[in-house]
């Protein structure tokens, strides 16, 4: 497959996508996340942790301050901004790289977009707070539109989906017309099919075996695989397992046509991005090449020999 080139207009700058693979930098600063159990939750903490993650390569940072792991609770507005407004004021002019916060809610968006944030990464789709839109067009703001099934709270209960890509194709369609008639250019948009969020099991793979589908949409994708459950429950895999799992399905995810890839672990997956984007191209080289006359020399060989 050859992958679209885009270009991602963020307020203060254009983020070029579809040369090589960009990858998303994760920093959560919550008491209860599944992926690090609240190592970041300390500013001072978090702070140094988002300079080793600039430092370990990557193009952007994704700053969480609500977990949305299976079974968790929601947190008011104002709780949220107490975990992340101390490290934005700290990382203030500090980063060379794109700042995004992980944020459904508007009062959130609107606070954190003072504080130097360039993207708001809704996982709702538009969905749990109508008044985001509005934000988001009014300050310019780059938009990651997540797909979600139900809520955290609700998941376990949710039975497989009939036809998961076609039902996160029209559901990101629909999130595309509300970002649309909020007056949010398509420019500044990424769409993520939301890995996990409600989709059970093995019908993750699907989406990741399928993800080229989502190209119809004509907008950049963005996939997010690492350390997510359905890799293996961590307390039946090591450490290690799951970065091995997380690397295969970021290789995956760019040989169907991810232009961003969110990540915990920099450093181990930038490598992983290289070598996939190596095979990217190599498949997007033999699909421009014209094909080459078949062949008939065994078979003039047999003749030669009869």
């Amino acid at each position: 497959m050859i992958r679209k080139r885009h270009e991602w207009k963020l307020r203060d700058r254009t983020v070029v996508l579809g040369t090589r693979t960009l990858v998303m930098g994760v920093l959560n600063v919550t008491p209860d996340s599944f992926s690090d159990a609240g190592r970041y939750l300390d500013p001072d903490v978090a702070y140094a942790r988002a300079l080793e993650i600039q430092q370990q390569g990557a193009d952007l940072i994704d700053i969480g301050g609500e977990s949305t792991r299976p079974g968790s609770q929601r947190i008011t507005a104002q709780e949220e901004l107490d975990r992340i407004v101390p490290v934005l004021k700290k990382l203030k002019n500090k980063l060379d790289i794109p700042i995004s916060v992980d944020t459904y809610k508007s009062e959130v968006a609107e606070r954190v977009l003072d504080l130097g944030v360039e993207i708001i990464n809704d996982v709702s789709g538009l969905t749990f707070d109508p008044a985001l839109a509005e934000v988001i067009n009014r300050r310019d703001a780059g938009l990651v539109l997540m797909h979600i099934r139900g809520t955290p709270e609700s998941w376990a209960k949710l039975a497989p989906l009939p036809d998961v890509m076609g039902t996160i194709l029209h559901d990101l369609d629909a999130a595309l017309g509300r970002a649309r008639r909020a007056g949010i250019d398509r420019r500044r948009t990424v769409i993520d099919p939301g890995i996990g969020f409600g989709k059970r099991g093995a019908q993750n793979y699907e989406i990741l075996a399928s993800l080229d589908r989502l190209h119809t949409l004509e907008q950049p994708i963005l996939v997010g695989t690492s350390r997510k459950s359905f890799l293996g429950h961590p307390s039946r895999m090591s450490e290690q397992d799951r970065l091995f799992g997380t690397a295969a399905t970021v290789t995956a995810s760019i040989l169907h046509g991810a232009h961003l890839v969110r990540v915990h672990d920099v450093a181990a997956m930038l490598g992983v991005v290289r070598v996939a984007d190596e095979l990217l191209a190599a498949e997007e080289r033999q699909a421009e090449r014209p094909p080459e006359p078949r062949k008939v020399y065994n078979r003039e060989r047999r003749a030669s020999h009869g």
